[in-house]
C-alpha cells in the first residue's frame, strides 16, 4: 500500500484499520522476491469495521465454553477446528457417495411426529395450535422409512436432525444427526458388512487412511470386524453364562452376586443388558459388533429363529461408545402389536422410555414389508472418531448451552 498509488484519504484510512476489519483492495497481483502473493493496491475501501478486538491469533481462544458460544471466534482464530467442521461435511458426503453408488435413494421424512416412536427415548413435545394437536420432536427416522420399504422403495437413507429430551454430556446433545438406512431383502448380517465397508470407506476418502488415533488409542477401522453375541461378551467379563439362566429371579440373583444395579421390574434380558453396559461396553476400544440383543430391549427388531430370547440385533462399539443400531426388522404385525403390548406394561411400571403402540405402523406392516435390514448411525460420534475430537460439542458448530 504506497500513498502515491492510493491517495492521502485511502491511506489514512488504511493506516487506521484495524485487525478484524473487513476490506476491498483493488490492484495488480505479483509475487515478491520470496514468492509471497501480494497485490500492489490502486484503490483501498473499508467494507466492515470490527467493533470489537479479536482474539490473539497465537493463542485463540482459552476459554473452551466461549469457543462453543461464540464458534465464529472459533473458527476465525483456530485452524483445527475450522479443519474439523470442513471434514464433517466431507464424511457426509462421503456417505452420501458409497449409499448412492449402492443404489440407494436418499428420502426426507417428517420431524413432528403424532406419535413418538422407533428408540427408546424420551422426547420434546409441542403443539399444534391450528389443529390443537400435541406433536413430538422425532426421536428417530426409522418408522416412517419402513414404510417406505412397504411402499417399494427398496434401499432406502435419511440424514437429518434427531431429538431426545436428555441430558448433556460429552456423548450427548439435544439435537444431533443421524443417518438411518434400510435394504430390502438384507438381514443384520448383510448389514453388518455394508456397516464396517461404509466407515472404512469414509476414513478413506477423507483422511487417506483407516487406521486413525482417538485419544490414547489407535484404531483400526479396515475390516472384518470383529463379531460377538452378547451373551458370549458377558461371560468373557464376568465368567456368567446367560445362555444358562433360565429364569428372571436367578438373573436378579447373579445381579446382586455381581454388584449389578437393576430395577425390581426387570427381566432376564434387560439384566443381560445391564450386565453388558455395566462390565463390558467400556471395555470395547477396537470396533466391535455385539450381536444377539435381549428381545426384552428390541421392540423393532426379529426374533432369532433359533433362540427366541435374543433378536437379530447388533450395535457397534468403538472406543468403550455405540455408534451404530441395526437389525434384521420385526416384519410381522402380529409379534409387533405383541412387542408393542409389552412396552406399555413397562410404562405402566416406570419405564417412561418404553415405546407407545404405533396403530398407523402395525398397519402398514399389515400390508406386508419384505424381510428388511435396518441401521442407524450417530454421525456426531462418528465425526468425532475420525477427527480426534474428544466431545460432541467440538463437532457441532453450535452445541446446546445453557443460558448464561
Amino acid at each position: 500500500m504506497r500513498k502515491d498509488q492510493v491517495g492521502d484519504e485511502q491511506f489514512d484510512l488504511w493506516k487506521s484499520a484495524d485487525l478484524g476489519d473487513i476490506v476491498g483492495i483493488e490492484g495488480v497481483m505479483f509475487k515478491t522476491n520470496t514468492g509471497e502473493v501480494s497485490v500492489k493496491a490502486k484503490s483501498f475501501k473499508l467494507l466492515s469495521k470490527a467493533l470489537r478486538p479479536l482474539p490473539d491469533k497465537h493463542h485463540g481462544l482459552q476459554d473452551i465454553e466461549q469457543r462453543y458460544r461464540q464458534r465464529y471466534l472459533d473458527l476465525i482464530t483456530n485452524e483445527e477446528s475450522t479443519k474439523t467442521f470442513i471434514n464433517r461435511s466431507r464424511i457426509l458426503q462421503e456417505m452420501r457417495n458409497y449409499l448412492n453408488d449402492k443404489g440407494f435413494l436418499e428420502v426426507e421424512t417428517p420431524m413432528m411426529h403424532q406419535i413418538a416412536g422407533g428408540a427408546a427415548a424420551r422426547p420434546f413435545v409441542t403443539h399444534h395450535n391450528a389443529l390443537d394437536a400435541t406433536l413430538y420432536m422425532r426421536i428417530a427416522i426409522e418408522l416412517h422409512l419402513k414404510r417406505l420399504i412397504v411402499g417399494g422403495l427398496e434401499k432406502v437413507y435419511e440424514i437429518g436432525r434427531v431429538f431426545r429430551n436428555e441430558g448433556v454430556s460429552t456423548r450427548h446433545n439435544p439435537e444431533f444427526t443421524m443417518i438411518e438406512l434400510y435394504e430390502a431383502y438384507a438381514d443384520y448380517k448383510d448389514i453388518m458388512a455394508l456397516t464396517e465397508e461404509l466407515v472404512a470407506h469414509v476414513a478413506r476418502k477423507v483422511l487417506g487412511t483407516t487406521t486413525v488415533q482417538y485419544g490414547d488409542y489407535t484404531i483400526e477401522l479396515e475390516p472384518k470386524w470383529r463379531r460377538l453375541h452378547m451373551v458370549d461378551a458377558v461371560k468373557e467379563a464376568t465368567g456368567v453364562d446367560f445362555y444358562e439362566v433360565k429364569s428372571d429371579e436367578e438373573a436378579h440373583q447373579l445381579a446382586q452376586e455381581h454388584g449389578i444395579e437393576v430395577d425390581k421390574n426387570m427381566k432376564y434380558g434387560h439384566i443381560l443388558n445391564e450386565f453388558f453396559e455395566q462390565k463390558v461396553e467400556e471395555t470395547l476400544i477396537q470396533p466391535t459388533f455385539i450381536y444377539g440383543h435381549p428381545i426384552e430391549i428390541s421392540p423393532l427388531a426379529k426374533k432369532n429363529p433359533e433362540d427366541p430370547r435374543f433378536t437379530d440385533r447388533f450395535e457397534l462399539f468403538i472406543v468403550g461408545r455405540e455408534h451404530a443400531n441395526a437389525f434384521t426388522e420385526l416384519n410381522d404385525p402380529i409379534d409387533q402389536r405383541e412387542r408393542f403390548e409389552a412396552q406399555l406394561v413397562e410404562k405402566e411400571q416406570g419405564n417412561d422410555e418404553a415405546h407407545e403402540m404405533d396403530e398407523d405402523f402395525i398397519e402398514a406392516l399389515e400390508y406386508g414389508m419384505p424381510p428388511t435390514g435396518g441401521l442407524g448411525i450417530g454421525i456426531d460420534r462418528l465425526v468425532m472418531l475420525l477427527t480426534n475430537s474428544p466431545s460432541i460439542r467440538d463437532v457441532l458448530l453450535f452445541p446446546y448451552m445453557r443460558q448464561k
